[in-house]
């Protein structure tokens, strides 16, 4: 059994904002799936379902970010879980838009969500590190990802998204690699046209001109042979 933890803020008010693109991950996957109706329970919102062969716990913590870990902690006691059996999906300052990176233990970052689950179940757990970007200094951290997606960010996060449900069975198997290419496969898809064609892909192929019905008689057609 695994516990997958999706962070966020709860409520309307913050359901479009950078900080819970967590949330938005474990939803998608959620509906993808077919897991059980999200229920209230250890301070948050909890459905249970199958991605493969695995039995998954996906936990939206409803305490707000900065108190995330006391959710993850109650959850991860109640099914006597250890550290190696929870994944963390959160965003990612330090990641391009639309990157997504796994990683295996490790310090927070500075993330408040993750500094609390640091607190209640240690270092030892996993993250699939979403990336939105920086806004460019330190100062307008706060307000940056407690905003919503602009417009121009919908098409690339749809991609994320889809690309995290699409390969949702793999993570849960401890295939990281085959869980980033599924995801990669959404956001960057391959080129129609391989790399290996000689052609230029680009260059449209030049029709070849319309042969004329030759209507000549045969004496025509010699004497045109000894002109």
């Amino acid at each position: 059994m695994q516990l997958w933890i999706g962070l966020g803020n709860p409520g309307a008010k913050y359901a479009g904002n950078r900080h819970n693109i967590g949330f938005m991950a474990l939803d998608r996957i959620a509906e993808d799936h077919g897991f059980a109706p999200w229920r209230a329970k250890f301070q948050g919102q909890l459905s249970e379902g199958k991605l493969g062969r695995e039995k998954v716990i996906l936990l939206k913590p409803e305490t707000f970010m900065n108190l995330s870990g006391q959710s993850v902690g109650e959850a991860m006691r109640f099914y006597k879980l250890s550290p190696a059996d929870v994944m963390v999906f959160h965003d990612e300052l330090d990641l391009a838009p639309g990157k997504c990176r796994v990683k295996q233990g490790g310090g927070h970052a500075g993330h408040n969500g993750l500094r609390s689950i640091h607190q209640h179940i240690g270092a030892d757990y996993g993250r699939v590190r979403l990336g939105i970007g920086h806004p460019g200094h330190k100062d307008r951290v706060a307000g940056y990802v407690l905003s919503d997606f602009a417009k121009a960010d919908q098409d690339w996060l749809d991609d994320l998204l889809r690309g995290i449900s699409d390969g949702a069975a793999k993570l849960a198997s401890g295939d990281s690699g085959k869980f980033l290419n599924a995801v990669a496969l959404r956001v960057a898809p391959p080129r129609s046209s391989g790399g290996n064609n000689k052609t230029k892909p680009d260059a449209p192929a030049t029709p070849e001109p319309a042969k004329q019905a030759d209507n000549r008689s045969p004496m025509e057609k010699l004497m045109d042979k000894f002109k």
